[in-house]
């Protein structure tokens, strides 16, 4: 990948005039039929420019409660869209097309205009949960009938098609737009990809530059989304495989309370009182095994790219020495 980046041929993308980062845009837009693609610097700039995009001041967003553009996007949507936002109290960051049915408000004055529906594909903090394409395309149908956009957070796309087995394409037609991101589990140092019709991505990149968003010589980056693509892909089955030993054994330490299902690449479990996350993953950190909490008795584990077979095994080790 740094040879791939070195390597590149560059211009200026600000001009639309960058080989790499346009070959990145048509690649991407191609993996799943869509017209058109727009290179960013995060995922969270890809949702908030698709909000932005798709919505007005006084429209209203639906999503599920544990959803990245709800929890961890800094109240973006209101910040940047003055849009408002109705959670869903879903199953594990998933939603059912009854749901989003109900959740659409007549049109009263005093009421918010339902607009846009986001699906996280991958839901992170669900715990990689996983929609199912007829799931996905039955809330689709619910928003054509009811004039709404619908957007997904394909942070993790890749890991969802990876275990479903979905064509990206035939996922792709069910999404006004999509954004979808190049590092974690794709192992890219930075960027993420927003893909909509060529009139939506013409009003994004409009959006984009007022956001600090446009890049000069951005192919530099964009090479190593392209060899993500390319090459680290099919790679990810291997993080979920790895994801799943970990959880067989947590699953027996005493010290744990329960444990999420594990579909994909992330794993949340709770400890038992009175020890807390924090100090649980202290004593992972002085073996440099390395996590994050999510509440006073909660964690999360993930694998990815640069967490190999000689790490699983010290971690199976470090953690059966602490049961």
């Amino acid at each position: 990948m740094l040879e791939a980046m070195m390597q590149a041929e560059v211009g200026d993308d600000v001009f639309q005039a960058d080989p790499t980062v346009n070959a990145l845009q048509e690649k991407a837009a191609a993996i799943f039929g869509k017209e058109a693609a727009l290179f960013c610097p995060s995922g969270t700039m890809c949702n908030q420019i698709a909000i932005s995009v798709h919505t007005r001041p006084m429209d209203e967003i639906i999503c599920e409660k544990l959803s990245h553009i709800y929890q961890s996007e800094n109240g973006g949507y209101a910040f940047n869209s003055w849009a408002g936002i109705k959670l869903i109290d879903g199953q594990r960051g998933k939603i059912t097309a009854q749901q989003v049915a109900d959740a659409v408000n007549p049109p009263y004055d005093w009421l918010p205009h339902s607009r846009l529906v986001v699906l996280e594909n991958t839901c992170n903090i669900g715990g990689g949960t996983v929609y199912q394409y007829a799931e996905m395309e039955e809330v689709a149908k619910v928003c054509k009938e009811k004039d709404l956009r619908l957007h997904l957070d394909g942070a993790r796309i890749f890991n969802a098609l990876t275990e479903s087995g979905d064509d990206p394409k035939r996922v792709g037609g069910l999404f006004d737009s999509i954004s979808i991101c190049l590092s974690k589990g794709l192992g890219a140092p930075v960027g993420s990809i927003l893909l909509g019709t060529k009139e939506f991505i013409r009003q994004a990149r409009r959006i984009r530059k007022a956001r600090g968003g446009g890049m000069r010589q951005a192919g530099y980056l964009a090479a190593a989304g392209l060899y993500a693509l390319e090459n680290n892909i099919d790679r990810l089955k291997d993080d979920h495989h790895r994801a799943r030993i970990i959880g067989e054994q947590l699953a027996k330490m005493p010290q744990i309370e329960n444990i999420r299902p594990i579909e994909t690449n992330i794993m949340f479990f709770d400890l038992k009182p009175p020890l807390t996350a924090e100090a649980f993953l202290a004593q992972l950190a002085e073996q440099d095994i390395l996590a994050v909490p999510f509440g006073k008795q909660t964690a999360r584990f993930v694998t990815h790219l640069d967490f190999t077979e000689n790490m699983l095994d010290k971690t199976l080790e470090v953690l059966k020495g602490m049961s």
